[in-house]
C-alpha cells in the first residue's frame, strides 16, 4: 500500500517543476564535471531518474524499465567523458537531497515518524539499485571505449585542451582552430564526429562535442550552436577553450558562430548585475509582461544589430518597414533614448535591452 511518504514523492516528482530544478542545481554544484555538461542534459537524466524512483516506489521496487533509466545515464556519461567518480557524486548529492526534501514536506504536512522511515528506506533501497545499475554501465561502456581508436582520440583531444601532457602532441608550427559545441546526445555527436573527423582530432570533452582541427569542414545544417576560434598555435588552445565555452554561452543562433563575433555578448555576459543595473536604468517604463513591449525591445535590438537599417531589420523580425520605424517610435517614446548616437550609448542601450528581454519578472 502506498504510504503518505510515497504520495509525497510522486507528487513532488511529477508536478512541481521548481523541485526538479533544484535536484538539477544540486547534482551540478556537487560535481564539477556533471556542471560543466548542458543544464538541459542534467535535467533530461534528473527528471528520467526521478520518474524511475516514483514508479518503482508504487510497484514496490524497480523494474526493467526503471532499471533502464539508470542504464541510460551511465552510458551517456561515460560516452560524453565524465568519470564514474564524478557521475556518483552527482547522483548522491540528488539522492540526499531527495531524501531531505520528502523528510521536511513531510514534517511540515504532520506525517507520522513511521510514515517518513518507510518513504525514506524505501528511496534509499531503490536508490542503491538505480546507482549500481548506472555504475555497472558506465564502466561496461568505458571498457567497451578503451578498445577503440574513437575513445583513443576523445582522450588525446581531452588532455591537449585540458592543457595536460599528451604523447603525441600536435605540431607547433601549425595554426589549429578549437571548436565547441552544444552537442550532447553520443548519437548526434557520432554523425558531427564522422565530418569533422577528417580536420582534425574530435571528441566529447566536458560532456559536450569538441574539437582541434587545421581546417573548418562543411557541416549539415541544424545544428546547435558550435563556437569556432579563429587558428591559433597549439599552445593557446587550453585557454581559447575555456573562452569558446563562455561564447557558447551566449551564442544565440544555430550552427557554426565566429568566437570573434561573440566577442561583445561574451565579455557582458561577463557582467549580469551590471547589465541589470543598465536595464534597470535605461528601460524603467517597460514591462516585461507586455507582449507589445518585448515586442519593442525585440526590433530595437534587431535594428542594432543590423547596423541600424530599416530594411534589414524588417525582414529579421518578419514585419513591414514602416512597422519597425512605428515600433522604434513607440520605444523612444517610452523610454526616451534615440537608438542612435555614440558608441558607448548605443552599447549601453543593446545590453539593456538584451537582458531585458531575458528577464522573466
Amino acid at each position: 500500500m502506498t504510504s503518505e511518504g510515497v504520495q509525497e514523492l510522486i507528487r513532488l516528482a511529477g508536478d512541481d517543476r521548481s523541485l526538479l530544478e533544484e535536484a538539477v542545481a544540486t547534482a551540478r554544484a556537487r560535481s564539477p564535471q556533471v556542471g560543466a555538461l548542458p543544464e538541459h542534459e542534467v535535467r533530461r537524466h534528473t527528471q528520467a531518474v526521478l520518474e524511475a524512483v516514483s514508479a518503482a516506489l508504487v510497484r514496490g521496487g524497480p523494474d526493467e524499465d526503471d532499471l533502464a533509466a539508470a542504464d541510460r545515464l551511465g552510458t551517456d556519461r561515460a560516452l560524453q567523458g565524465v568519470p564514474v567518480a564524478a557521475l556518483l557524486d552527482g547522483f548522491q548529492a540528488g539522492r540526499s537531497w531527495l531524501v531531505r526534501t520528502v523528510v521536511e514536506r513531510g514534517r511540515a504536512a504532520e506525517m507520522t515518524a513511521d510514515a517518513l522511515l518507510d518513504a525514506v528506506t524505501r528511496i534509499d533501497t531503490i536508490t542503491t539499485a538505480l546507482e549500481h545499475r548506472m555504475v555497472h554501465a558506465h564502466r561496461i561502456t568505458e571498457l567497451e571505449l578503451a578498445r577503440t581508436a574513437r575513445e583513443s582520440t576523445a582522450q588525446r583531444l581531452r588532455a591537449l585542451l585540458r592543457g595536460e601532457p599528451v604523447d603525441r602532441p600536435l605540431e607547433p608550427g601549425r595554426a589549429y582552430h578549437c571548436v565547441v559545441s552544444e552537442i550532447s546526445d553520443p548519437t548526434t555527436a557520432r554523425h558531427v564526429e564522422a565530418v569533422l573527423g577528417s580536420a582534425g582530432l574530435t571528441g566529447m570533452v566536458d560532456g559536450t562535442l569538441a574539437a582541434v582541427l587545421h581546417h573548418m569542414p562543411e557541416l549539415p545544417a541544424g545544428l546547435p550552436p558550435l563556437v569556432v576560434s579563429p587558428p591559433v598555435p597549439p599552445a593557446r588552445l587550453p585557454g581559447l577553450y575555456e573562452v569558446c565555452r563562455r561564447a557558447l554561452r551566449a551564442a544565440t543562433e544555430g550552427g557554426p558562430r565566429k568566437l570573434t563575433a561573440l566577442a561583445l555578448p561574451t565579455a557582458l555576459a561577463a557582467q549580469p548585475e551590471l547589465g541589470r543595473l543598465l536595464a534597470a536604468e535605461l528601460l524603467p517604463a517597460l514591462d516585461p509582461a507586455d507582449p507589445f513591449h518585448r515586442e519593442l525591445a525585440r526590433t530595437a535590438v534587431a535594428y542594432l544589430d543590423h547596423g541600424a537599417r530599416i530594411g534589414p531589420t524588417a525582414s529579421a523580425v518578419h514585419v513591414h518597414p514602416n512597422t519597425v520605424k512605428f515600433r522604434l517610435r513607440r520605444l523612444r517614446d517610452l523610454t526616451g533614448h534615440e537608438l542612435t548616437g555614440s558608441l558607448v550609448h548605443c552599447a549601453h542601450l543593446w545590453w539593456a535591452l538584451r537582458v531585458w528581454l531575458s528577464s522573466d519578472t
